[in-house]
């Protein structure tokens, strides 16, 4: 079926690169498992596929999903967050040249960046992206190659303005990279706000069911997709078919589940910046935050993730462990809910470091259940402390 005529993001989440069968007519495309292709003929290739680590069906399809609901010309997946990140970065750039970070990131984009890449020559530099003056006065300094920011950020949710820094980004000739995790595409498009790249951890909202690892690029530049295409075939860090389908799966309700997530959390954050034994609430939901109006502006609702400090790093670790809906576990985005204490979790890799996460801050990854039951969850937690 050709998507040509669809607009609406719900039905482009749905039939973007899922055809029916041609031979059967199914409505759900097949799961492609052959890692080899037969030849007609020495290089007389069906469809362009020989092998499966430069191309399969399945990975076709869904790299066509994500290029549509993400608006970009190009899409590539690859076996997590990570893989996608480092084949970006090696694409981009060379030994000397330098990427200008967000100061809130998730800890293993720095620890790629700052133990992987800086040996290999790779320049890093940390500013609050949130302050487009304090990004100015960086690039104003020396010129970076990239620019990389999480919005909203993990896990303090800070809210950059995305076209103000691709303005900024491009007048020194950087590349700008938007990480669009916790958003996903349901609710913020950062391409069409000028941004060159969005990366995504497909594990997280896109496949949604806490049951897949997987990472995704997406783009429109055609010299820097070849680029990528090349690093992905040559690295192999590629998605296996059974992966891509369920994370193709998991973007046909995205959009449903990226409301309830939403409503859910802006229930929670209200509630929790009333309770006495919270110090704060990191939510752009809430009229407060310090990103609201641009979160506003550039989202179609706030997400799924709500963090929260407590009076101590002592409170927070008790909180975290009290918790009977909200499960104590990495990662985030499914449609369970999850507490996790970044400082000795998520983010244990940039203790010490300035990326630290303060102690007493626990993050909330709110599920799709029935508000009224994680709301008790979380008041028996408090009172428990």
């Amino acid at each position: 079926m050709s998507i040509d005529h669809l607009r609406g993001f719900d039905s482009l989440a749905v039939h973007a690169g899922q055809e029916f069968d041609p031979t059967t007519g199914a409505v759900i495309p097949p799961v492609h498992f052959s890692t080899t292709y037969a030849q007609d003929g020495i290089g007389g290739l069906r469809g362009g596929y020989e092998y499966g680590r430069s191309g399969n069906p399945t990975r076709t399809a869904l790299e066509a999903q994500l290029a549509a609901i993400e608006g970009g010309a190009h899409a590539f997946s690859f076996a997590s967050g990570l893989a996608a990140e480092d084949a970006l970065l090696r694409a981009a750039l060379q030994p000397g040249d330098e990427v200008l970070l967000g100061s809130d990131v998730y800890g293993g984009t720095y620890r790629l960046l700052s133990r992987i890449l800086g040996p290999w020559g790779v320049r890093l530099r940390i500013v609050d992206m949130s302050d487009l003056d304090a990004v100015a006065a960086a690039l104003a300094e020396h010129p970076s190659q990239i620019v990389w920011v999480e919005t909203p950020s993990n896990p303090l949710l800070r809210i950059t303005d995305i076209a103000g820094l691709v303005r900024l980004g491009h007048d020194v000739g950087a590349l700008v990279v938007v990480d669009n995790t916790f958003a996903s595409p349901a609710l913020q498009r950062p391409l069409s706000l000028g941004a060159d790249v969005v990366v995504h951890s497909t594990t997280k909202y896109i496949g949604g069911h806490s049951d897949v690892v997987g990472g995704a690029l997406v783009l429109s530049d055609d010299a820097l997709a070849e680029k990528v295409k090349f690093l992905q075939y040559a690295v192999g860090a590629v998605s296996g078919p059974l992966d891509a389908w369920l994370t193709t799966r998991g973007i046909k309700t995205l959009a449903l589940r990226m409301q309830r997530h939403s409503e859910n959390a802006q229930e929670i954050a209200e509630f929790l910046a009333g309770h006495d034994r919270v110090a704060r609430v990191y939510y752009p939901g809430l009229p407060q935050h310090p990103g609201h109006d641009i979160a506003r502006a550039q989202m179609s609702a706030f997400g799924g993730i709500v963090s929260v400090a407590l009076a101590d790093g002592a409170a927070a670790r008790r909180f975290a462990e009290s918790t009977r809906v909200f499960q104590l576990a990495e990662s985030l985005g499914g449609v369970e809910s999850l507490v996790n204490y970044p400082d000795a979790m998520t983010h244990a890799s940039v203790r010490g470091t300035e990326l630290a996460v303060p102690e007493e801050v626990v993050r909330l990854s709110v599920g799709i259940e029935s508000a009224e039951d994680l709301l008790a969850d979380l008041d028996a937690a408090l009172a428990a402390l």
